[in-house]
């Protein structure tokens, strides 16, 4: 635990990952540093420690568990970063987004609700939302590691949220067309 400690538990996730601070993430050295951190912080390793060293043990596992799934969900990265950058996603107050991105989600939604109970028509569907979702993954990238443009990044990730409830769903109607 002594790597991790030098951190703090108030350090970033990256940091806390010895990662950069980017959107694209090399998976592979996520998965790997998140196996590391967990086995000198699990607190199994503390067992027969003091009650202060099990429930700083406790303390730093969840850390870095929460630290991992934050940072292996790119949606949940992507807002992580723009809130690092000073700039709040703010999903629940700000739900502006262009017109033409609404007609779309308007359309897909419309969509789903026709082909209810087509597995044919929903996977048609799902594939159209996916590539929709990998565009806007795209955006985000480029607005993060590219552009430096927190600022679009935001509504990007914004958007993101609202396609990544439409696929949901339409995995979901797939589920019970099955």
């Amino acid at each position: 635990m002594a790597a991790a400690q030098q951190l703090g538990l108030q350090s970033n996730d990256f940091e806390l990952f010895d990662l950069p601070q980017r959107f694209e993430l090399d998976a592979s050295a996520l998965s790997q540093r998140w196996k590391a951190l967990q086995a000198q912080t699990h607190p199994d390793n503390f067992a027969t420690g003091s009650s202060a060293e099990q429930r700083l043990a406790m303390q730093w596992s969840v850390r870095v568990n929460e630290a991992y799934q934050r940072l292996r969900q790119p949606l949940t990265r992507a807002a992580y970063l723009c809130e690092l950058r000073g700039v709040a996603i703010d999903a629940e107050s700000n739900t502006a987004m262009p017109h033409a991105f609404l007609m779309q989600q308007m359309m897909l939604r419309e969509e789903l609700d026709e082909a209810r109970g087509d597995a044919q028509a929903l996977q048609a569907l799902a594939d159209t939302a996916a590539a929709t979702k990998r565009e806007w993954l795209q955006a985000v990238a480029q607005a993060l590691d590219v552009d430096a443009d927190t600022a679009a990044a935001a509504g990007a990730v914004r958007a993101l949220m609202f396609i990544d409830r439409v696929v949901k769903d339409i995995n979901q109607q797939l589920d019970d067309a099955a």
